[in-house]
């Protein structure tokens, strides 16, 4: 019997550093050879160029797009022919990581996974559920507040992306004391009991042992194919919370209990609601960086943008300069190897947000037209 090759899913809320914690994943890699899928949720894809310049063309790193869309989802063609084409060159192929969009479930991409299509050439190794753990302590996915108070379908997005994890990755924990840490690891167990283990990235960073490799599903053959199996049974739910929040490093973790996940959850988010948008701004004038981003912080107060990303042009440097946004907080960086771009291009995405009214803040703030 062939060797299947493990699938690692990294799931996470819009804006919690998926996209940072893969960059660096690739920067410990040893010799493993990889296949990323990249699913973005707008019509240009950033996360697709930020990490071809880490990988920085190495061809043991290969990089397909999924721009516009939710990977694995109905109405996506692309996925199984790609997972064909990599298991074709399986000898060449140690590990894919699959980036899902910040509205997207994994349950999608777990539940083609065990179609005839793919299941006897891929296993899923573990899904990863990354988290903005600044985001989470300032009450942002508690309902009765943010976007929607009455719903906040932010909310509900991040507990069902947190509930189907095996672990949870705390990240954007650097400047954060054990008090902080203890609080996001309650809240986390709150919402995903089962969660199997809690990890932490110091500066983005997680030791590639604690992503890959892990081997948290069995395969079970069934007519049509093979489901996912718990594991033998870990410490259940109740064992609580840790006192010594440095055991969290390694593979030292409590509240352990293994888990089965359902696939039956997963469905459109626009069946499910339509108030989640996407769009994009451009601008053909070379931008103040310290303009542009006071005029992304106003947009954010009167339009609710939960997530600004893209490629600015400015007179300042040859370099590209990007942009990072993630609800109020915004970062403005010069990239070090990718060369400036020639227009400006801003992907938002937001609840019921208004195109016209962000183009206008912008437009006035910076003193030049952005549609």
């Amino acid at each position: 019997m062939k060797q299947l090759i493990p699938v690692t899913i990294v799931t996470g809320f819009l804006g919690s550093g998926k996209t940072t914690l893969l960059r660096s994943l690739i920067q410990r890699r040893q010799t493993r050879r990889l296949a990323l899928l990249i699913n973005e949720f707008g019509e240009i894809s950033i996360d697709g160029a930020l990490i071809r310049d880490e990988a920085g063309g190495d061809e043991q790193v290969r990089i397909h797009d999924f721009p516009y869309g939710l990977i694995a989802y109905g109405d996506d063609e692309q996925f199984v022919p790609t997972m064909r084409a990599i298991a074709a060159r399986r000898a060449n192929v140690d590990h894919v990581l699959i980036e899902t969009s910040g509205l997207a479930l994994p349950t999608a991409v777990m539940e083609l996974l065990q179609s005839p299509e793919l299941c006897d050439d891929f296993i899923l190794d573990a899904t990863l559920a990354v988290v903005d753990t600044p985001l989470l302590l300032s009450d942002q996915f508690e309902h009765g507040v943010g976007i929607n108070p009455a719903v906040n379908p932010a909310a509900t997005m991040f507990e069902q992306q947190l509930e189907y994890a095996d672990v949870v990755v705390l990240n954007k924990i650097d400047g954060l004391d054990d008090e902080a840490l203890l609080l996001a690891e309650t809240r986390v167990r709150q919402r995903a009991p089962n969660v199997r283990f809690l990890e932490l990235a110091h500066q983005a960073r997680l030791d590639i042992r604690l992503a890959l490799g892990l081997r948290l599903h069995q395969p079970t053959r069934t007519e049509h194919g093979h489901t996912y199996t718990a594991l033998p049974a870990m410490p259940g739910p109740q064992a609580g919370v840790l006192a010594e929040q440095s055991r969290l490093n390694g593979h030292a973790h409590s509240g352990l209990s293994a888990h089965s996940h359902g696939l039956a959850t997963h469905k459109h988010f626009h069946e499910q609601d339509p108030g989640w948008l996407s769009f994009v701004l451009r601008s053909d004038v070379a931008q103040q960086a310290d303009q542009l981003k006071a005029a992304l912080l106003e947009a954010a107060k009167v339009e609710p943008i939960l997530r600004s990303k893209g490629f600015i042009r400015t007179d300042a440097t040859p370099r590209a300069v990007l942009v990072q946004g993630v609800r109020s907080r915004v970062t403005i960086s010069v990239d070090a190897v990718k060369p400036a771009a020639r227009r400006s291009e801003l992907v938002f995405i937001g609840y019921h947000t208004s195109r016209s009214n962000v183009a206008a803040v912008l437009s006035n703030l910076t003193g030049t037209p952005w549609r």
